[in-house]
């Protein structure tokens, strides 16, 4: 008896929704628009809505329903078909609405909502009373919301309504959403145990002498090549910050080699047909199945290439393909998650709070993403290129367009000899030395004072060097000149004309020796500066400069002055931000090597004349130029 009662109640509400909807139907075949007819409520209009753009598929089951009752004289068989089929789209299109309304307003679909759509959709896919009763109501409940969107938001294309009767969509996604949360938990797992070691040795790292802590930076380096290319990654953004962590743990990880077992060249034939549309030999002319070199994120083949657009054959050109390994994004989406995971509990520990660890792992993201995404990659070098047209001896990879993607980038191979090569290992040869050092300074000081546009990984590995003999003008002799090839430029860094101008007034304050403007313009490095105790820093950093102005101390490098003024921002806690001190560490490596190549090269000097020659803003480029000029 109950359940011909609550069968009766739903047929009354059906029938009420019924008649509007084939109202609303008449009216919109009488005058070929869509006119709300009968009740004004939301839902009405979105079962109208629903209605009208089925055509057809999903119309007047009462209708039919009603047919077959006359044929069969069955009243019966009407009222439970016409209750439970309204009872079904409707749940289905309520639970569709909220997917709708959550998408449009911002917040993206919550877990819970998706679970609360997958069991009530597959409730609703059922035959039995209660289960369709429940999400007809919760449905009902859930669009009767004050805060719901009217019907205009939803597209007039393809939508999700035209899933609506689907409920495994859900499901499936609900499945997947299980499967995620699972191996997120593995690799957590995973990630605990292999760092277990090095972390139960960090509180002693100071405390049992230099062996120790040396076996415990070789221990930090081999568990973060062992845990992936994320790991990878945040190791060398790490060592460019030593006013985060200590310079030895620094130097240890600028070490870290991104060298990775090669991908089959199937997934790599696959990859490139897929991302260019075209078959392999449609391409290139010759295609070198074993890679040149594989890192932690991509593999690079070297290649000739036969047509860059389709239809134009071109003369053949030695290429370099770049192409990512399978899968490499997805687990340096997991990583990160863990590691912005483990950061955003670094907040609530008071000894970790100032580091800000979730506010530079954006930045430490946004690298990533350049890492990650050889489209990217490529508009970078393509900036590049722009920047440094008119210089006959800087240069960078040219990308080749159109063939760039994501995952797959041709670019042109560069020929020449690591700068190491010239830095550790040529005797003699000291024009072509000075000449690499000033190329070198003046082409950072080029992106700093003059592009705000930096290459932040210039270390050896990175720069190509390639000798071409000219024709000097004096009695017709030929000279060697160097011409430098700057790779890899994944990790830039821009500044904002308040970070530029402070860094410029701390390069000032080194090249001249004020140990208190020094520090004041290092207090200003940061939109949010966390530092205890300001007037401490500045009396330490004084200190300092005071002693590097002495008989003593007056030996000391610029370079070094600046090592030690890091060391007083990380012991103070200063904070400084991602893309200033990239500049600033970058400066330290190029000083670095420039000073084996001719050790009487100062980079200060040379930005000390450019920083304090009048109207420096003007003629700064013309300055650089006059002094690249051949």
């Amino acid at each position: 008896m109950s359940r011909f009662f609550a069968f009766g109640n739903v047929k009354r509400v059906a029938h009420v929704i019924l008649t509007n909807q084939r109202t609303s139907y008449l009216e919109a075949k009488k005058h070929g628009a869509l006119v709300t007819v009968g009740l004004p409520s939301p839902i009405c209009r979105l079962y109208t809505w629903h209605k009208f753009y089925s055509r057809g598929r999903a119309s007047f089951t009462a209708h039919k329903a009603k047919e077959n009752m006359q044929k069969t004289n069955y009243s019966k068989s009407f009222s439970i078909i016409s209750a439970s089929s309204t009872m079904i789209d409707h749940a289905q299109i309520a639970w569709k609405r909220l997917s709708q309304k959550c998408s449009y307003s911002g917040p993206a679909f919550s877990p819970i909502n998706r679970i609360a759509c997958a069991v009530s959709l597959a409730l609703t896919r059922s035959h039995l009373v209660a289960p369709s009763i429940f999400a007809f109501v919760i449905g009902e409940v859930a669009c009767t919301q004050k805060a719901w969107a009217d019907t205009e938001y939803f597209p007039t294309g393809k939508t999700l309504y035209m899933h609506a009767e689907k409920g495994h969509v859900y499901l499936t996604s609900f499945v997947f959403l299980v499967l995620e949360g699972f191996i997120l938990l593995l690799r957590s797992i995973y990630l605990a145990i292999l760092f277990l070691p090095t972390m139960a040795m960090a509180p002693f790292a100071d405390c049992f002498g230099y062996q120790f802590r040396k076996t415990w930076l070789h221990l930090v380096h081999l568990t973060l090549e062992k845990a992936g290319p994320a790991f990878i990654k945040w190791g060398q953004w790490a060592a460019a910050r030593p006013d985060l962590f200590p310079r030895d743990l620094c130097t240890e990880l600028s070490k870290l080699q991104t060298e990775a077992p090669a991908h089959s060249f199937a997934y790599t034939k696959r990859i490139i047909e897929e991302a260019f549309h075209h078959k392999l030999p449609e391409i290139f002319e010759d295609f070198e199945e074993v890679p040149v070199a594989s890192g932690s994120v991509a593999q690079v083949h070297r290649a000739s290439l036969r047509f860059q657009y389709p239809g134009q054959h071109v003369k053949p050109i030695l290429v370099a393909v770049k192409v990512r390994h399978p899968g490499v994004s997805d687990a340096i989406r997991r990583d990160f998650f863990i590691i912005n995971l483990v950061a955003k509990f670094s907040n609530f520990i008071p000894t970790l709070k100032w580091l800000r660890l979730d506010e530079s792992l954006q930045q430490f993201a946004v690298f990533m993403m350049s890492q990650v995404d050889l489209a990217r990659e490529a508009a970078q070098l393509s900036r590049f290129i722009y920047n440094f047209r008119s210089w006959k001896d800087v240069s960078f990879p040219k990308p080749l367009y159109p063939l760039v993607h994501p995952a797959v980038l041709v670019e042109t191979y560069e020929h020449g000899e690591s700068v190491s090569y010239y830095v550790d290992e040529l005797e003699g040869n000291n024009q072509i030395k000075t000449a690499l050092a000033q190329i070198g300074t003046h082409a950072l000081l080029k992106m700093l004072l003059v592009d705000n546009f930096i290459h932040a990984d210039m270390h050896p590995g990175n720069i190509l060097v390639r000798v071409a003999h000219r024709k000097s003008s004096h009695k017709g002799l030929f000279k060697s000149m160097p011409h430098v090839i700057f790779l890899d430029v994944g990790m830039t860094a821009e500044l904002s004309k308040n970070d530029r101008v402070n860094l410029l007034e701390f390069f000032k304050a080194i090249v001249l020796r004020n140990g208190r403007s020094a520090a004041e313009y290092t207090l200003r490095l940061s939109k949010q500066q966390n530092c205890p105790n300001p007037k401490v820093f500045i009396e330490e950093v004084e200190k300092l400069f005071n002693f590097w102005d002495s008989t003593e101390g007056g030996a000391v490098h610029p370079a070094e002055c600046m090592q030690q003024l890091l060391e007083q921002v990380r012991h103070h806690k200063v904070n400084i931000d991602g893309n200033v001190c990239m500049v600033m560490v970058t400066m330290l490596v190029l000083e670095g090597w420039q000073q084996k190549l001719d050790p009487d090269y100062n980079v200060m000097l040379t930005l000390r004349t450019l920083l304090f020659k009048a109207d420096w803003a003007q003629s700064l480029l013309y300055t650089i130029e006059e002094l690249m000029a051949p």
